[in-house]
């Protein structure tokens, strides 16, 4: 099956067993184990394949616009690291034993790996990260270390044998270039084979080991912000929205922009021998403009939607065609992210307001990441406008249901 069409989850399938987790249900498996306990599944994927091969992993990471890194274990026990782009004509020379290339974001490249993500779209796709595939021979690993986000990790070629523990002291080995723990004490222990894959909830120290060449592992990351970074991100954005309107309103006649946008004033100030001092008029003044800056929650939702929505750094997109009729049915390009809130679309850091049929079906959109070319054709002129927009900057592709590729 393509991603291009995956069944939507429903609230029947999120209640059903599945393998995938061990023969919970995507609701029982959130309830007993999302970001509360480790989970091992024994072939949660029979017969799993790798989304791709060494040499495609290797041109993968020679691209400019792919993350990727390169983990050696010295014979002396230490470690080293290089960061990609790795050209193919310059790729390192490697010892036969004890090296691992991580490669990022695999599934905005590779069709198998986008179809692999998206079978864990039971998880919101605003925490849905990426899938990172690692490669190694022999010995090869990272180190021990932990993760601040979930991560499900799935063999789909060779084994690697994982140790995992609860974290006690994040202290980490002293002049290392990757953040490896200095004390790290294993509490389980497996060896996983192709299928078997491992959930971890954040902070859970573990250690992955390929025994044998030919290793191939796919992490199923979660985006985790800070609080910080939430409310830096939104900050800036309804900032920059009302910097835009101030903007907008100094082309418009003094009088209107003055009575829209109060000027501070303090008739009651008297004079003053401590003229260095913040007048406390001027600072009550600043506090309420920036709470009735904040205070309005379209423009928190659409700040929070835009920075959600926004594709991953270094993402491009290749230029469509405009849309016409007979309508096709459309997907979302596998590079591109879609969200909605109770009154807004947002695609690719750009929110726009929805209502009505156009609103459910712009959700269809981003739930099953495509619509069928009857529902394209029951869109508002106006909504056809903005897919056609879509589809011109590449987010959207027509596509043919019985024959698609991502």
């Amino acid at each position: 099956m393509t991603p291009s069409n995956l069944p939507t989850p429903t609230l029947a399938d999120i209640t059903q067993p599945t393998p995938l987790l061990g023969g919970l249900s995507p609701a029982t498996f959130m309830r007993r184990h999302w970001q509360k306990k480790p989970l091992l599944i024994r072939q949660a994927l029979p017969g799993a394949q790798p989304p791709l091969s060494r040499s495609a992993l290797v041109e993968l990471a020679s691209r400019e616009d792919v993350g990727a890194r390169l983990v050696q274990r010295t014979p002396e026990g230490g470690w080293t690291l290089a960061q990609g782009p790795f050209p193919a004509a310059q790729w390192p020379a490697l010892p036969r034993r004890a090296w691992t290339l991580l490669v990022q974001g695999v599934d905005r490249h590779v069709p198998a790996a986008h179809e692999l993500l998206s079978r864990f779209r039971f998880v919101p796709d605003a925490r849905l990260d990426d899938l990172m595939v690692s490669y190694a021979t022999d010995g090869g690993g990272v180190g021990p270390h932990f993760d601040s986000y979930d991560v499900f990790l799935l063999q789909v070629s060779g084994t690697r044998r994982w140790r995992i523990g609860r974290l006690k002291e994040p202290r980490l080995l002293p002049g290392a270039p990757l953040k490896i723990l200095q004390d790290f004490e294993a509490e389980e222990e497996w060896l996983l084979a192709p299928g078997d894959m491992l959930y971890l909830p954040p902070r859970w120290a573990h250690d992955g080991v390929a025994e044998g060449d030919d290793c191939m592992t796919c992490s199923i990351g979660f985006r985790a912000p800070a609080e910080d970074e939430f409310a830096r991100e939104v900050l800036q954005r309804v900032l920059d929205a009302a910097q835009d309107e101030a903007e907008a309103d100094a082309e418009a006649d003094d009088s209107v922009r003055h009575s829209a946008r109060p000027l501070y004033r303090d008739p009651r100030q008297p004079a003053t021998a401590n003229p260095g001092r913040i007048p406390g008029a001027m600072a009550e003044f600043a506090e309420q403009a920036v709470a009735r800056l904040m205070a309005h929650p379209h423009a928190r939702a659409c700040a929070l939607g835009e920075w959600l929505s926004e594709p991953a750094a270094g993402t491009w997109f290749e230029d469509g065609e405009p849309l016409r009729e007979p309508w096709p049915a459309l997907r979302l390009d596998a590079r591109a992210r879609m969200l909605y809130d109770d009154r807004h679309v947002f695609i690719n850091g750009e929110s726009y307001r929805a209502g009505g049929r156009d609103a459910a079906l712009m959700r269809q959109l981003a739930d099953q990441r495509m619509l069928p070319a009857v529902q394209v054709g029951r869109l508002s002129p106006e909504a056809l406008a903005l897919l056609d927009d879509w589809t011109q900057a590449g987010w959207l592709r027509p596509f043919s249901p019985a024959n698609s590729t991502p």
